[in-house]
């Protein structure tokens, strides 16, 4: 082939593409194919720059008068690892051509789909385990014994309402995303929204000892929203912060309205649930949203966590075209802020 038509080729492909000639160097690359080996590979041994024994094999292998191949080619830059898909072929002249598929997104993907399986049979193992063990202690050597049978299914009863709650928000969260790209439709105030779901929270927050408070709600604040999703929103913002704010303590929550907010156009309301509990290590603050991220497993469980919290109310923020930010240090508290378009 040519070298003017093997250029023209290579422009042409819209995928990063490399040739190994005969005499096993990196002989021509397309544009999008250097920026995967890098413009200095050029005229060096292929093996030198796609140093992964797969690779190489296959490579070796067509080059030398085998058939088609596929590969898996990771690397690793400074950000986070990239995958491609690599397709050896033979080469009229010699050696072969390699055009790369980036599948980065699709191993990220089926990892998420095996961590997120692999998280919600931990979560039900351990009180279906708790279950299994009282049942058969309650039919053998408790079955006689009125106090142990009463304390066993008041443990039963508290494992199973744990289950319950997870089941509960998984469907939640099913539902949020299969709507995250709907826009709503209706409209809200969402200052008696947040008032109701104070008054609702009341009584949660003179049990663990925390006042709520809530400011800049004295008028109505028209918004497009769903009603439903913004209380579960505000809900779970409001007695995640009673849970573990301070006892004694003050939950505070602001409404304001802002502008200027970069990626949002025109006005915005701004919602600020501040505690004054512990606070959150930093390192902890990126992956909050997380499906399952716990910052203290063990008390998240003790107070009924399912660790799906966040990612739902995250969820439902994008789906209101809005934003989350989460703000903490160490021993002055957290606040959570969401913004929501006016438009």
């Amino acid at each position: 082939m040519q070298t003017m038509e093997r250029t023209a080729i290579f422009t042409a492909v819209p995928l990063p593409m490399i040739h190994v000639d005969a005499d096993w160097k990196l002989a021509h690359a397309n544009a999008l194919g250097l920026g995967v080996v890098g413009a200095a590979a050029i005229g060096r041994h292929f093996a030198l720059v796609l140093r992964q024994p797969a690779l190489v094999e296959a490579i070796e292998d067509v080059g030398r008068g085998g058939p088609l191949r596929e590969v898996r080619y990771a690397v690793s830059p400074a950000t986070a690892e990239q995958v491609w898909r690599v397709t050896v072929a033979p080469a009229p002249e010699g050696g072969a051509y390699c055009t790369f598929v980036d599948i980065t997104e699709q191993e990220l993907i089926g990892q998420l789909r095996r961590d997120f399986v692999a998280n919600v049979s931990h979560e039900l193992r351990t009180p279906l385990t708790a279950l299994l063990g009282f049942i058969e202690t309650l039919q053998t050597t408790a079955k006689d014994d009125p106090v142990a049978r009463e304390r066993f299914l008041t443990i039963m009863a508290r494992e199973a309402g744990r289950m319950a709650r997870l089941v509960r928000d998984l469907l939640s969260l099913s539902r949020v995303e299969a709507e995250e790209r709907q826009r709503p439709t209706g409209t809200v105030d969402l200052a008696g929204l947040l008032g109701s779901t104070l008054s609702a929270l009341k009584p949660v927050a003179q049990d663990a000892g925390v006042a709520l408070k809530l400011t800049g709600a004295e008028v109505p604040v028209p918004l497009r929203a769903d009603a439903d999703q913004l209380t579960q929103v505000f809900h779970n913002l409001v007695e995640n912060a009673v849970k573990y704010g301070t006892p004694g303590k003050l939950v505070t929550v602001s409404l304001r309205r802002i502008t200027d907010v970069p990626g949002l156009k025109g006005p915005c309301i701004e919602v600020n649930v501040a505690d004054q509990g512990e606070g959150i290590d930093p390192i902890h603050l990126p992956r909050l949203t997380e499906r399952f991220y716990r910052v203290d497993t063990h008390r998240s469980r003790e107070k009924g966590g399912t660790g799906l919290g966040l990612a739902i109310v995250k969820h439902i923020i994008n789906r209101h075209r809005g934003r989350l930010r989460i703000t903490s240090e160490k021993g002055k508290g957290s606040t959570f802020t969401v913004i929501l378009p006016m438009a």
